[in-house]
């Protein structure tokens, strides 16, 4: 996968930096794992605006992933896809009995590869096994924090995680933001980094492609007046005094983690702040 940088033949393409898509193999969804997305517009039932900067934006289909990979077996891959309501891309897979589903397409995954699940899987790109059969060291993504549950960590574009030990009934796992946490062992991963590595040296290049994802405008606090946000208001050019919320939290060093959370104990080390 790569990256292009267009000729500045518009204002908006001057800057614009995107995909060439060249893994995509498929321009049209499977039907039967696909259904309607309605946009909420960032309203909720009465029609008030609960979340600013929402509104607008593309139609989209939703694309059923399966992020549990509870069925066991082969799986050939069919295509890899473009999916609007994700950074990665998604590979279509079909099992013996014909069966299709989505899963998170790996990088370097093709089409015609064969993938496996379950106890019989070896530790080969692609191929989801339990933590406890994974071996030190291995690079895994779309990892569980329940078992059965269904991937829950390091499924965006070029993410991976890192299964450092295994302690009894826990392994520990190095994630993506630099945190390492126990998981129990009988929770899945797949083996391999995500897809479309370069996601992040893309650059919009025009303030309307952000308008075709659904993303309004977003004003500064310190543009405000002081009715409006707690760092509004001022003579001149004001930088606000300490940079918080709307809601007055405050936005470098406060920490907004519950300490009370069950899960807090299973964190060995949190990620390194900016």
């Amino acid at each position: 996968m790569a990256v292009k940088k267009f000729k500045p033949v518009t204002p908006g393409s001057r800057h614009h930096v995107g995909n060439t898509f060249t893994e995509i193999t498929a321009s049209k969804p499977e039907k039967s794992l696909t259904y309607g997305l309605k946009r909420k517009g960032g309203r909720n039932r009465t029609g008030k605006m609960t979340m600013r900067n929402i509104g607008g934006g593309h139609k989209r289909k939703y694309r059923i992933i399966d992020f549990k990979r509870e069925k066991d077996g082969a799986a050939n891959v069919l295509t890899i896809e473009y999916d609007p309501n994700r950074s990665a891309y998604i590979a279509l897979v079909q099992y013996g009995d014909g069966e299709k589903r989505y899963i998170i397409a790996p990088d370097k995954i093709s089409v015609g590869d064969e993938i496996l699940s379950g106890k019989d899987a070896l530790p080969l790109v692609g191929h989801a096994m339990f933590l406890g059969d994974i071996p030190q060291g291995t690079a895994i993504h779309a990892i569980e924090m329940t078992p059965g549950k269904g991937a829950a960590l390091a499924r965006s574009a070029g993410t991976f995680g890192v299964l450092m030990s295994v302690e009894g009934k826990y392994a520990v796992v190095k994630l993506p933001s630099g945190e390492v946490r126990r998981i129990l062992i009988t929770c899945k991963a797949t083996i391999g980094s995500t897809s479309n590595p370069d996601h992040g040296l893309t650059v919009m290049g025009k303030a309307g492609r952000n308008r075709w994802k659904g993303r309004r405008p977003r004003v500064r606090g310190v543009a405000m007046n002081p009715v409006d946000h707690p760092m509004g208001g001022g003579e001149g050019r004001a930088s606000g005094g300490h940079p918080r919320s709307r809601t007055g939290i405050m936005a470098k060093g406060q920490k907004t983690r519950n300490t009370k959370k069950h899960s807090s104990k299973l964190i060995i080390s949190r990620r390194k702040s900016k």
